[in-house]
């Protein structure tokens, strides 16, 4: 397979968590609303639309599912992509027009534009059954919930880590490290074999952003797992936490050379060549790249947690990232009918199989013997819950996550110290 063909076929991978506001929506057609609110039609066979992110063809997961229900069902559903780069913007330009998709892909929080909380504040989104709301993972309810009710359902668990190339690491004489120290030996190590221990794409404030987000699991969640609530209620700060660690740890990473030459410029193209032609052993991402990027290239890929320092505890990110919303503004009929395809993908068959097509973890449980092979690192902490939520996920706008994947650009190139980036972030609080 060419380069140009793998960059395009993954490009979709690597943004498949969405950790800043990157998503728009630009005007989707075939939404079936009906400004009266009444009911019209039977719920049991009335079709309807899904708006999805995608950056190709081969992104097909969304599609998948709902043709395996309609063939099921014989109701007609309706898959409209938007490119990745623009379907934030799409979301929310259409659901303020009034003429979204009965049902889109949000995301959970308040963090970004699509945000589960802030559009069901608006009003844009239908409150969902019983059925999505025990779906909710434990302690993620303030994500989807508000007033008690349940305005969104999550697709599945996305675990985010580093995916480490095997293969490359091999040629390179590099055991993946099991601590922080052991870590920067290794970024020499890799790099006296002619190759890169972690390719980032630092020019994009979103994959910067997850790097950060991804040392945090170690730095402070894992100590810490309610941190986002005291910062909530103003007993911590950015800048007298273990932000500051996180933010230093990367200083350090660059200043040892662990990141590609030119890492400040580097953009997703970077990660693909890099994890995919092997000269670069790891890359944060989310995981279900790894499958992604094996699969086209033939390389042994699995998915790590970032190495703690000695003495702590070994933490990664996973969570409900991705979550199916019903339109409010779609007839009762379509509600209905949306309902029901909700609930079907919800079973655990169902469910299963939508992970093992996404390259995720079934949303209905965590079982070890059902994880796809390159999970099989952080199979244990999994299992054992030790993990924390994207953090950003609770964050009260936009704005602070932009902070962070910004500030880190700063800190590759120089023109920002760790003390401004985590001041912007507090600023960006709203404090």
């Amino acid at each position: 397979m060419s380069q140009h063909m793998l960059r395009r076929q993954l490009r979709w991978s690597l943004l498949a968590v969405p950790v800043a506001g990157v998503l728009v929506l630009a005007g989707c057609s075939g939404g079936s609303t009906d400004n009266g609110g009444g009911a019209s039609g039977d719920p049991a066979t009335t079709g309807f639309s899904i708006m999805v992110a995608q950056a190709n063809d081969a992104d097909d997961f969304y599609a998948q599912t709902a043709k395996k229900y309609s063939d099921e069902t014989g109701v007609p559903i309706e898959v409209i992509p938007y490119p990745s780069d623009a379907y934030n913007t799409q979301v929310t330009t259409q659901l303020q027009g009034g003429n979204a998709a009965d049902v889109m892909i949000l995301s959970p929080g308040t963090g970004q534009p699509i945000s589960v909380i802030s559009l069901a504040e608006a009003s844009f989104l239908a409150p969902l059954d019983d059925t999505s709301a025990g779906l909710l993972p434990a302690g993620s309810e303030t994500l989807f919930q508000v007033d008690g009710k349940t305005y969104a359902q999550p697709t599945a668990l996305t675990p985010v880590g580093l995916v480490f190339n095997v293969t490359a690491a091999e040629e390179a004489k590099v055991t993946y490290p099991t601590t922080y120290e052991e870590l920067l030996t290794a970024c020499t190590t890799a790099r006296d074999a002619g190759k890169t221990f972690s390719v980032l794409a630092g020019g994009i404030p979103f994959n910067t952003g997850l790097m950060a987000q991804l040392i945090s699991a170690t730095r402070v969640y894992s100590e810490t797992p309610d941190w986002n609530e005291q910062r909530a209620d103003g007993k911590v700060t950015f800048a007298d936490s273990g932000w500051k660690d996180v933010l230093d740890d990367i200083v350090e990473m660059n200043d040892k050379g662990c990141f590609q030459d030119g890492a400040a410029g580097g953009t997703f193209d970077n990660i693909t060549a890099g994890l995919g032609g092997g000269t670069a052993l790891t890359a944060a991402v989310p995981g279900s790249a790894a499958a992604s990027i094996a699969e086209a290239t033939g390389q042994d890929l699995n998915v790590q947690a970032f190495p703690p320092k000695k003495g702590e505890k070994a933490f990664t990110v996973t969570g409900a990232n991705y979550a199916w919303a019903i339109n409010a503004k779609s007839d009762d009929a379509v509600k209905a009918s949306a309902q029901a395809f909700l609930d079907w993908v919800a079973t655990p068959e169902e469910s299963a199989a939508y992970a093992k097509l996404s390259g995720s973890v079934p949303i209905t449980g965590i079982d070890k013997s059902t994880l796809l092979p390159s999970y099989a690192p952080i199979a244990d902490l999994l299992s054992a819950g030790d993990y924390a939520g994207l953090p950003n996920a609770a964050w009260p706008n936009g704005a602070v996550y932009d902070a962070l994947g910004a500030g880190v650009q700063g800190l590759l190139t120089g023109q920002k110290t760790v003390d401004q980036v985590l001041s912007d972030m507090d600023a960006a609080w709203g404090e």
